[in-house]
């Protein structure tokens, strides 16, 4: 069985060697660059499957390099490490495409269940829901396999954790969703840091469907999320 291959791009040395030894002790193979000119030329030779990125780098900045690894490959998913917490800086991540966010400091435990979560939504956005091809939302089009959300002269490609959560809403369209099953469910617990980046996809799922006055995502206070679609 071939390893996990994973991408870290680090420029606190001493914290990357540190890193990358314990992923490599859990059987990962870690390629760890240092510096952001040569992230990409890096990522075209070796095809990692996850991609970790420092936010503050030299020369590049992790969102930058987000953004053109997003251009070679949609699907890879990308991990930010970061000690920024405000939500324009979450917001400006999951934008540039990044699918998970991570605060320094963090555990070794919490960037393994991070990635293998990363891997999981991966392996499961290629796969139909129940078989199905396309869903239709209102007036808008879901692509479950291609994550691509399509209505009103748009086509959008979605992240894997906005198409989980789309797809979530949408199995349970008319109930109420918790918001702690939302999390456990798609984030693994229910933390502060997760909970604010909860906040995050729901505002941009609605800024996706606003268009169709019929469908809706209703903030149940205190509970969770109810999906009205027509």
């Amino acid at each position: 069985m071939s390893k996990t291959k994973i991408l870290y791009v680090e420029d606190e040395l001493f914290l990357g060697k540190i890193v990358k030894e314990s992923l490599e002790s859990r059987h990962f193979e870690v390629v760890m660059v240092s510096d952001g000119t040569n992230v990409l030329s890096v990522f075209r030779d070796t095809q990692p499957d996850v991609c970790v990125l420092d936010v503050m780098l030299p020369n590049k900045d992790g969102f930058t390099l987000a953004s053109e690894i997003r251009e070679i490959n949609s699907r890879v998913p990308i991990i930010f490490l970061t000690a920024k917490t405000q939500t324009t800086d979450l917001v400006k991540g999951f934008s540039v495409g990044g699918n998970d966010y991570i605060r320094k400091p963090f555990s070794m435990e919490e960037l393994i269940v991070r990635i293998e979560n990363a891997l999981r939504f991966k392996e499961q956005g290629s796969k139909p829901l129940n078989g199905i091809d396309t869903l239709q939302i209102g007036k808008y089009n879901f692509n479950v396999a291609r994550q691509l959300l399509t209505g009103y002269n748009e086509e959008r490609k979605l992240s894997f954790r906005e198409s989980e959560l789309l797809k979530l809403l949408y199995e349970n369209r008319d109930k109420i969703i918790d918001r702690k099953d939302i999390l456990n469910l798609l984030w693994g617990n229910d933390s502060f840091f997760n909970s604010r980046n909860l906040d995050v996809y729901i505002t941009k799922l609605r800024s996706y469907i606003k268009e169709d006055d019929l469908l809706e995502i209703i903030t149940i206070k205190g509970v969770g999320y109810r999906f009205v679609a027509g």
